[in-house]
């Protein structure tokens, strides 16, 4: 933030904020605007969770690591049905707004919560602000597709992380006012935290820049049980001798654990350790799209296993390749990766660190 702080523009008058959060990794990209906030007067925030204080996903190290608060307000709805998770959230939400005085609400990606946040915030006649707007994978069947849609189609605010984003938002009807190219907000975190790294255990007895990452968590890539095999023996055949540490969770870690392959198995790490991890790797596989992020913002190659990233600026101008769920297409980058012929990656636009300054400027205008 600047030296001098923005002052209210109507005197004597707060913009009060309500920041939604739907799952832990929207927390990185929110503690950056809650600094911004802390920094402006004028503006205030609470911060929700739509699930419980005791969700184990968060664990007490996110918030430390994050040098953020916990949120003032958790919703406490739990459910793996996304329709009951939808009105149950609508129903917790509008109780929440009822009981706290709000101008604006702020939602972070496409969670179902996020739809529902959304739509609650929107019947009240209240100002909406999307995070991360303007990504699309542009396939219909895709729950989380349907849910870009509506949040986008209701905002009063999209912002969006770089021209590519804009653009889809402006073919999907918004209005060239609604729409503010504020930056990667992810960068805000990693550029901030990145001084405060923390080596894992886990990488005791190996040199950086000698191991490979693996994550993964799509329930698409888990759910073809037979293809996800092929291609975890197809990485482990192509890398032998060369480390690889993977930090999972649920079923991808008890699937990997049942091949027995030559993996570092390890818990999911915090914050600070998992940054670490990946901005020293030899190279980064995974299906999530804010690693591909990372892996781009360290200049560390990265293979993605989709066929598409609502994080383009990652394969056009990053270090990020899209193998899909192609077996062969895997192999050959992963040739490439461990031989060292990959493409000279750059930073995209806006990547500078002063996305949430941006955005707090904007819900101050």
């Amino acid at each position: 933030m600047h030296d001098s702080k923005i002052l209210c523009k109507f005197a004597g008058m707060e913009e009060k904020v309500c920041i939604f959060t739907g799952a832990r990794p929207n927390f990185v990209k929110v503690a950056p605007i809650i600094r911004a906030i802390q920094q402006t007067e004028g503006i205030s925030y609470q911060l929700v969770y739509a699930g419980p204080a005791d969700d184990p996903t968060l664990e007490p190290s996110l918030f430390s690591d994050l040098q953020m608060p916990r949120p003032d307000a958790f919703l406490g709805v739990e459910s793996d049905n996304l329709n009951e998770l939808t009105g149950r959230v609508m129903s917790e939400f509008e109780r929440y707004l009822d009981q706290h005085p709000t101008d604006t609400v702020v939602v972070v990606d496409d969670l179902a919560s996020t739809m529902a946040a959304a739509i609650v915030t929107k019947k009240r006649g209240l100002r909406l602000a999307h995070l991360v707007a303007g990504t699309r994978s542009f396939d219909i069947r895709m729950p989380k597709e349907i849910n870009r849609l509506v949040i986008d189609g209701l905002s009063d605010l999209l912002f969006t992380a770089g021209i590519g984003s804009s653009s889809i938002a402006t073919r999907g009807g918004a209005d060239q006012q609604r729409i503010h190219m504020v930056g990667n907000i992810l960068i805000d975190s990693l550029r901030y935290h990145r001084s405060r790294w923390q080596r894992p255990a886990c990488l005791d007895g190996i040199d950086d820049g000698r191991y490979l990452v693996f994550t993964l968590n799509r329930k698409a890539l888990l759910a073809d049980e037979a293809n996800l095999q092929r291609m975890l023996h197809t990485i482990t055949s192509q890398t032998a001798g060369i480390p690889i540490v993977a930090p999972l969770r649920g079923q991808a870690y008890q699937m990997v654990q049942s091949l027995q392959l030559p993996v570092t198995l390890v818990p999911p790490l915090s914050y600070l350790e998992f940054g670490y991890l990946t901005a020293h790797a030899l190279g980064v596989i995974t299906d999530s799209g804010n690693v591909a992020e990372e892996a781009t913002f360290n200049h560390v190659p990265c293979i993605t296993l989709n066929s598409y990233t609502e994080h383009q600026e990652t394969v056009k101008v990053g270090t990020n390749v899209l193998v899909g769920e192609d077996d062969e297409r895997l192999r050959q980058s992963l040739a490439d990766m461990v031989a060292g012929r990959w493409k000279q990656g750059e930073l995209p636009d806006r990547w500078d660190g002063r996305t949430a300054e941006r955005i707090v400027q904007t819900l101050m205008a």
